[in-house]
């Protein structure tokens, strides 16, 4: 399974996307270049989501997220 918290850090690079409830985009953590860079590199692991077709609201936190990738690994 792919620690996402870790992917955000990578992105991010601040601790607080270990704050698994933060929100990454009001904090200003998670801009749009942000989110396209999530969404390369979930496709690099092997996880395809489609933006259009994606609750923005489980953008927002690394819980979200992680809902989002479980949804997918399925």
């Amino acid at each position: 399974m792919i620690n996402v918290c870790d992917l955000l850090y990578e992105i991010c690079e601040d601790q607080l996307v270990y704050d698994k409830d933060a929100d990454l985009v009001e904090s200003g953590l998670l801009d749009s270049l942000g989110m396209i860079e999530l969404f390369e590199a979930l496709a690099d692991e092997g996880i395809e989501l489609s933006p259009t077709r994606v609750d923005p609201a489980l953008l927002r936190t690394a819980r979200g997220i992680e809902q989002l990738v479980a949804g997918a690994e399925q």
